[in-house]
């Protein structure tokens, strides 16, 4: 038998996407909120010592006085270097320049918005966090509704109670058992970890490492002798798996590692002022969009730049590095600079989508998703959620969370258009605080004044809006 043997050649086209440190950075740039945005630029300037802050000098143009020896430049690579410095330097006048501008049209509203008294006192509240992580999982509205739910059912340790149905809860969302409990299953695996078990051992479970899932004692000992670690019966234990009391100790060291009452890593707050990111203004009939940049420290080059090429001629490892940080800062303003343009972006088409809310001052918010937001703009739907994310916008309605202005659909209208759940919520508010408390409307009843109005929703929906404005039912109600 003849065996012949050939050598081909294939091509074979693929995509992949690899974040690059620079564009990680910029992504991290887009979703920081202003404080915290600004203790980035004055870490990143500590960082650099091509960077100062402009405040601390009070003759700017010091630094261009600055001289010393005639830099020897044999290759060329000082002078290329030189020039990179010297463009570093116009980018950071121009970027100061156009923050100048920008801060000088919002002087007219500093009187009235950048005061600390009008800002409202908030918590850093850690449930909404917790809630802000599951927003952005890839899952269907209505899945995300089922996985909200979930979380604000949970007591103060985090737990669900141990009867708790998660697949007829599922059910009543339109989900199958196999995909409540796996969207269960990923809250679980939210940090931080635990948070909507039903028993201890769910909980502590949860925490496992992957690997960890796979000892079957470790397992077995977190569900079902538990008692005996606490009450130090450890012969037990070893007797019953046959393993000696150091390796039970040792599990007993693992499992002392785990948080039991995760919630109430989610009920430990503390106060702070929120300081709007976006500033919005009716002006002649028009909303005006100002990126509020008071908190944005100017930057300058250092005037020690020349003595830091002086010092570094003919060494090519210490010209690569300041050409490093040359680049670095470069790439810091313009992610700035793309920063406040999405933001910008961002709220200017939220107006648009919403403007029976701005222009007509109804109070309600029509349907409104990152998708919508993200086709408009021309831009990942990831990219809405992080511009949107602890952020704030001082609006004429008061100061307002920016994800607040994006809300999910309750039902259709009479003309089959979409109705938003703050739109019901607000409606549901009224007949109730309007009802003869004598006799108090039912679920039912509020479902039927609705229909009447156009508005098709649900019993259920209309039961848990209620729960969510902390309405009793018609029967509590009753007086």
């Amino acid at each position: 038998m003849n065996q012949k043997i050939s050598q081909t050649i294939n091509l074979r086209q693929t995509q992949e996407l690899t974040l690059k440190p620079q564009m990680i950075q910029s992504l991290k740039m887009l979703a920081l909120p202003l404080i915290e945005l600004e203790l980035a630029l004055k870490n990143e300037i500590v960082q650099n010592p091509l960077l100062e802050l402009s405040e601390e000098y009070d003759d700017e143009n010091s630094y261009l006085e600055e001289t010393g020896a005639e830099i020897k430049d044999p290759d060329g690579e000082m002078s290329e270097t030189l020039d990179e410095v010297k463009e570093l330097s116009e980018i950071l006048d121009s970027w100061n320049e156009y923050n100048d501008e920008r801060e000088y049209s919002s002087k007219s509203y500093e009187n009235e918005s950048a005061n600390m008294e009008n800002y409202i006192k908030a918590d850093d509240n850690l449930q909404r966090i917790f809630t802000d992580l599951i927003d952005e999982y890839p899952i269907s509205e209505q899945e995300k509704d089922f996985a909200f739910e979930l979380v604000e059912s949970t007591n103060e340790y985090g737990f669900l109670p141990e009867d708790y149905n998660i697949e007829e809860k599922g059910a009543e969302y339109g989900l199958s058992p196999k995909r409540a409990n796996r969207i269960h299953q990923k809250i679980l695996q939210t940090k931080p970890k635990g948070i909507t078990a039903r028993t201890l051992a769910e909980c502590l479970i949860a925490q496992l490492e992957p690997y960890e899932l796979q000892d079957l004692v470790l397992l077995s000992i977190i569900r079902h002798d538990f008692n005996d670690l606490i009450y130090r019966r450890f012969q037990n234990i070893a007797t019953k798996y046959d393993i000696t009391e150091k390796e039970v100790m040792s599990y007993r060291e693992r499992i002392s590692q785990l948080d039991p009452k995760p919630g109430i890593r989610l009920n430990s707050s503390k106060a702070s002022y929120i300081v709007p990111d976006v500033i919005v203004r009716k002006i002649a009939g028009e909303y005006e969009i100002i990126i509020n940049d008071n908190y944005v420290p100017r930057i300058t080059l250092s005037r020690h730049y020349r003595t830091m090429l002086s010092e570094s001629a003919g060494d090519k490892v210490a010209l690569n590095y300041i050409r490093s940080k040359v680049n670095s800062a470069r790439f810091l303003i313009k992610s700035i600079y793309m920063r406040s343009r999405t933001l910008e972006r961002v709220m200017r088409s939220i107006i648009n989508y919403q403007k029976d809310f701005f222009y007509n001052n109804s109070g309600i918010l029509e349907p409104l998703t990152y998708s919508v937001i993200a086709s408009d703009l021309n831009v990942n739907e990831s990219t809405i959620s992080r511009v949107v994310k602890l952020k704030y916008a001082d609006t004429p309605f008061g100061i307002m969370c920016l994800k607040d202005f994006f809300c999910s659909a309750a039902g259709k209208d009479k003309n089959y258009d979409a109705v938003s759940k703050q739109n019901v919520q607000i409606q549901i508010s009224e007949l109730i605080e309007k009802e003869d408390k004598r006799s108090p409307l039912s679920d039912q009843f509020i479902v039927n004044i609705l229909k009447e109005r156009g508005i098709s929703v649900s019993r259920r929906v209309i039961a848990k809006y209620r729960e969510e404005l902390q309405i009793p039912n018609s029967r509590l109600r009753r007086k």
